[in-house]
C-alpha cells in the first residue's frame, strides 16, 4: 500500500473534495487550471506530508544508527519541529543529550526541508 492508498476516506469523497477545489478555483478568465487544482488538493490532503515521511525516517535511521533508530522512529514534523519517539525514557534522555549533533546530521541530509529543531518524547515506536 502507498501513501496514496492509505487515505480513510472513499474514492467518491476525494473525487468531490476535487470537483469543489475546481468549482472554487474558476475565477473571472475561467476555469482555473488541473496542475493548480492538484497542487491544492496534495496540499489540502496532506499527501506531500507523507511521502517526504519516508525522507525523514531514512535520514533518521542513518544519523542514529540501526541500533537506536530500532528502538525509536520519527513522528511528524511540524513548524519545522521533528519530532522523535523514542521507545522508553532513557532513550529519550540519550537524544537530548545528542541533540545538537543529532539536528546537524539531519539538517546535512535533509538540505530541502529546513528544520529548525527537534523534540523528543516517550511514546510507541512499531517495535
Amino acid at each position: 500500500m502507498d501513501a496514496w492508498d492509505s487515505d480513510d476516506r472513499t474514492e467518491a469523497e476525494a473525487t468531490a473534495d476535487f470537483l469543489r477545489l475546481a468549482e472554487r478555483k474558476r475565477g473571472p478568465r475561467g476555469p482555473a487550471r488541473i496542475g493548480d487544482i492538484v497542487n491544492d488538493l496534495i496540499a489540502r490532503r496532506g499527501y506531500l506530508q507523507r511521502l517526504a515521511g519516508a525522507d525523514f525516517a531514512q535520514a533518521w535511521r542513518s544519523v542514529v544508527g540501526p541500533e537506536l533508530a530500532r528502538h525509536s522512529a520519527v513522528g511528524g514534523i511540524r513548524g519545522g519541529i521533528l519530532e522523535i519517539v523514542a521507545a522508553d525514557s532513557a532513550l529519550v534522555q540519550e537524544f537530548t543529550f545528542r541533540k545538537a549533533e543529532l539536528l546537524s546530521g539531519l539538517r546535512n541530509i535533509l538540505t530541502h526541508v529546513g528544520i529548525r529543531g527537534i523534540r523528543f518524547r516517550v511514546g510507541p515506536t512499531g517495535e
